[in-house]
C-alpha cells in the first residue's frame, strides 16, 4: 500500500526495559539506546492510500491516525516497530488493516488541524472500541539534521505483528524523515496507560515532519 503521511508529530519517552517487556512478543528482542527502551505517541493524517497500480479514491483514501509504539528487533536481528494500539478514523480502514495485516487498529474520531504556526490532534475512540483518547497541540520549530538518537527513533523500515501465535513481518519503505524541533503546547492522552504501562514521566522528546511518502509491503511470515 502507498500512502502519505503529514503534519506527523513523534511524541518520546524513555521506559525501562522491564516496563514494557510483557508487552511484546517473546519472538521479538526489545532494541534499546542508551540502555532505554522507547515508547512513541505518533498522530498524523494519513492521505493517498491506495494499491499499487490505483488511484487513490476520495474520502476513503485521506483520514487521521495515531499509533503507541515501541521499537524492536526480529529473530533475525532486523530492526523494526512493535504497534500497541492504532487509532484511524475510517472504519474501512480499521477492518481492512486488522484484516491484511493483523495490526490492532480501533476506530476513533480523529481530527488533525493545522492553524497558523500549531498543529492540533484530536481524538476519542468510538463505543466498542474501548477507551482512549489525545488532546495534542504542537508548534513545529526550526528543522534538524538528525543524530544518531533520532536515527534510532525514526528510521525504522519494517513492523511485526503477531497472528495465530505466529510472527509475521513487512517492509516498510521510505526516505529519511525530514525532522523539525517541535515545542508541545499541549499534551493530554491516556492511550500509553491504556496499555498498562505506567504514565510518562516528563516531557516528551518531540519531533515534527511535514511530509513523507510511504510504502508499506506484502506481510510475511519472520524468519
Amino acid at each position: 500500500m502507498y500512502q502519505r503521511w503529514l503534519w506527523l508529530t513523534f511524541l518520546h519517552w524513555r521506559y525501562e526495559p522491564e516496563a514494557i517487556r510483557g508487552l511484546v512478543p517473546q519472538e521479538l528482542t526489545l532494541d534499546t539506546f542508551d540502555g532505554a527502551a522507547w515508547v512513541a505517541l505518533t498522530p498524523f493524517k494519513l492521505v493517498d492510500l491506495h494499491p499499487p497500480g490505483l488511484p487513490p479514491l476520495p474520502w476513503i483514501s485521506w483520514f487521521p491516525e495515531t499509533n503507541v509504539r515501541t521499537y524492536v528487533r526480529g529473530p533475525d536481528g532486523r530492526r523494526g516497530v512493535w504497534f500497541f494500539t492504532l487509532e484511524a478514523a475510517r472504519l474501512s480502514a480499521v477492518i481492512g488493516a486488522r484484516m491484511a495485516y493483523h495490526l490492532p487498529y480501533r476506530w476513533a474520531a480523529m481530527q488533525v488541524t493545522r492553524t497558523g504556526e500549531s498543529v492540533s490532534y484530536l481524538s476519542r475512540r468510538r463505543r466498542g472500541f474501548g477507551y482512549g483518547r489525545t488532546d495534542i497541540v504542537v508548534k513545529p520549530r526550526a528543522h534538524i539534521e538528525a543524530g544518531e538518537l533520532e536515527n534510532f527513533l525514526t528510521a525504522r523500515y519494517r513492523l511485526y505483528v503477531m497472528a495465530r501465535k505466529r510472527l509475521y513481518t513487512a517492509p516498510i519503505e521510505h526516505d529519511p524523515w525530514p525532522l523539525q524541533q517541535s515545542a508541545v503546547v499541549r499534551l493530554e492522552q491516556n492511550l500509553v496507560q491504556q496499555l498498562g504501562l505506567p504514565a510518562p514521566q516528563g516531557a516528551p522528546l518531540a519531533h515534527y515532519s511535514a511530509d513523507l511518502v510511504i510504502k508499506i509491503g506484502g506481510i510475511e511470515l519472520a524468519g
